[in-house]
C-alpha cells in the first residue's frame, strides 16, 4: 500500500485551471511516476467560469471524466455535445483521432472535475462517446461501478477488459470492501476515510499492489473513486 498525499501531487495553476495530477502530465514528468496498472492519468481540474479547454486531440485513448461540482459543457468532432453533471458519467473513446472542448457551462461558479485516462486493450477503433447518470444507484450506499470493460451492467462501457471504475458517496461509518485485484487506485474526492485504519483526507490517494481487499471506512460523508485493473500498461 503506497499512500500519495494531496499536497504531494503535481500541480498547475494558469489562472483560469488550476489542476493537481495524481501521475506525471504535460511538463510535469517523472519516470517513477507515469501511472498505476492501466490508469496514467487522474487529474483533479478546478475551471474558472466561462472558461475551459479549446478544441483539442485525442487519440488511443480510454478518458472518463467525472464532475464533482458544476457543468461541464463537452462538444467533439464526432458530432456528440452534451452537458455533465455530479452523478453523471462520460466515456470518450478517442480511438483513431477525435478533436473535443471541454467548457465551464456557468458563468458565474468554477467546476470542478476528474478526468481520468486508462489504456485501451484496442487501437485505433471508431471513436465513440458515452454518457450515462448513475445517481440513483449511488443514492443506494456501496461501490457502484461507473465504467467498464468487464461487463458490469448500467456502466459506460471502455475499450479495456481488465479495468473497472468504481465510485463510492459514503455515508457517515459507512464501510466497504475494495477491489481485489493486482492494481487498485483509491482516491478521496470529497471528504475524509480509513483504509485499513490509515486515514486519507480529501485528495489522497492509495496505490495498492495485490493488495487484497482492504476496509475502507468514511469518516463522515465522503465520495471515492476507485480504479481496479488486472494488467499494467506498458513502460
Amino acid at each position: 500500500m503506497d499512500i500519495r498525499r494531496s499536497k504531494d501531487r503535481f500541480s498547475t495553476d494558469l489562472g483560469w485551471l488550476k489542476a493537481q495530477h495524481s501521475f506525471s502530465f504535460g511538463h510535469h514528468h517523472d519516470p517513477q511516476n507515469i501511472g498505476h496498472g492501466l490508469l496514467i492519468v487522474s487529474n483533479d481540474d478546478w475551471i474558472a467560469p466561462g472558461a475551459g479547454f479549446d478544441t483539442h486531440p485525442h487519440a488511443d485513448m480510454e478518458i472518463v471524466t467525472w464532475v464533482l461540482e458544476g457543468a461541464l459543457r463537452h462538444q467533439d468532432s464526432g458530432g456528440n455535445e452534451g452537458f455533465i453533471v455530479p452523478g453523471l458519467a462520460q466515456r470518450m473513446s478517442a480511438g483513431s483521432g477525435i478533436r473535443h472542448s471541454e467548457v465551464n457551462h456557468s458563468a458565474t461558479e468554477r467546476v470542478h472535475v476528474v478526468q481520468m485516462w486508462v489504456v485501451p486493450d484496442q487501437m485505433g477503433v471508431d471513436p465513440t462517446y458515452e454518457q450515462i447518470d448513475v445517481s440513483d444507484l449511488l443514492k443506494a450506499g456501496g461501490l457502484v461501478p461507473v465504467a467498464s470493460g468487464r461487463g458490469h451492467h448500467g456502466t459506460v462501457t471502455i475499450h479495456q477488459r481488465d479495468a473497472v471504475m468504481w465510485v463510492g458517496r459514503l455515508t457517515p461509518n459507512e464501510t466497504v470492501a475494495v477491489p481485489d485485484a493486482p492494481f487498485v487506485h483509491l482516491y478521496v474526492a470529497k471528504g475524509t476515510a480509513l483504509l485499513d485504519g490509515q486515514q486519507l483526507n480529501e485528495g489522497d490517494a492509495a496505490r495498492l499492489t495485490h493488495g487484497g481487499s482492504p476496509a475502507l471506512t468514511s469518516v463522515g460523508d465522503s465520495e471515492v473513486i476507485i480504479w481496479e485493473t488486472h494488467g499494467a500498461a506498458q513502460r
